[in-house]
């Protein structure tokens, strides 16, 4: 099945671009249902989630919100959904998915006044300051991002399959691009590219599933996957954390083997041998 992933930036008509690819390409665009399982994942309400993923959330909600909960839950949500085929649009779609091979990865973008011009109109407002700043925090949302979880810098054009400018081209020139894209051969469905889905998707499943465990939350180590096979590494505190953290990710639907290497505290030697 098709599968699209775009940048989400105000006001460079990336949603109207989105509904055409919804309709042409019988996919769906993956938003309200995604903050749905969120909110109920992180027992917060769908209001609070969008102003989390929006950027739009005030100084207090960010100094107390669980970024690390609200990333690695939104990760598990999208690779789950992106295996059936799918628009996404934001929270980081286009780099998580940069590794699977007939994922399209598109910046839909437009000048900055341009945006906030067409916001403006969009909202039926003269109160420039305020669109300006409603952009901004959605710009910088999307930004800190991109940095925090790819390394990368959202708005340089490498980190896409392509870079399609709404100044210069219609929602509907975009569209057809993208849906002439979606029918070449190399960004057809393989074996190879549905594997790489599969592995990144169980992956964020093991994560999803080692954060929302009581016993495990706290834990940080590397995760990798690969055709059911899950392998562990890194260092946890006591030999009971490494039982919990195995008995989390053994218990995860699709781990069909497990190779724990983490390694406890306490039982490691100094390179001195004392």
């Amino acid at each position: 099945m098709p599968l699209v992933a775009m940048t989400r930036e105000m006001g460079s008509l990336g949603m109207d671009v989105a509904r055409i690819l919804e309709s042409e390409l019988k996919v769906p665009i993956v938003y309200h249902e995604m903050v749905s399982h969120l909110a109920d994942k992180m027992r917060l309400r769908k209001s609070h989630v969008i102003r989390l993923l929006g950027g739009k959330v005030s100084l207090f909600e960010r100094l107390t919100a669980d970024k690390t909960s609200l990333n690695i839950f939104t990760a598990d949500e999208m690779l789950q959904v992106a295996s059936k085929g799918a628009v996404m649009r934001g929270w980081g779609a286009a780099h998580l998915l940069r590794p699977v091979k007939h994922a399209i990865c598109v910046r839909v973008c437009a000048p900055f006044e341009l945006r906030v011009n067409r916001m403006m109109e969009r909202l039926d407002t003269d109160d420039r300051d305020a669109v300006v700043t409603e952009i901004r925090y959605s710009d910088e949302a999307q930004g800190a991002i991109a940095k925090r979880h790819f390394g990368v810098d959202w708005q340089v054009s490498e980190g896409y399959d392509l870079s399609l400018n709404t100044e210069r081209m219609s929602v509907e020139q975009c569209a057809e691009e993208l849906m002439q894209l979606a029918k070449e051969s190399e960004f057809q469905e393989t074996a190879e590219s549905r594997r790489a889905l599969a592995n990144l998707a169980l992956e964020a499943k093991v994560r999803a599933a080692v954060r929302a465990d009581p016993t495990t939350r706290d834990l940080r180590f590397a995760v990798e996957s690969s055709s059911g096979k899950v392998r562990l590494c890194g260092i946890v505190t006591t030999r009971e954390e490494w039982r919990n953290a195995e008995r989390v990710v053994t218990s995860v639907p699709g781990v069909e083997a497990l190779n724990n290497e983490l390694r406890v505290t306490a039982e490691i030697r100094s390179p001195m041998g004392e």
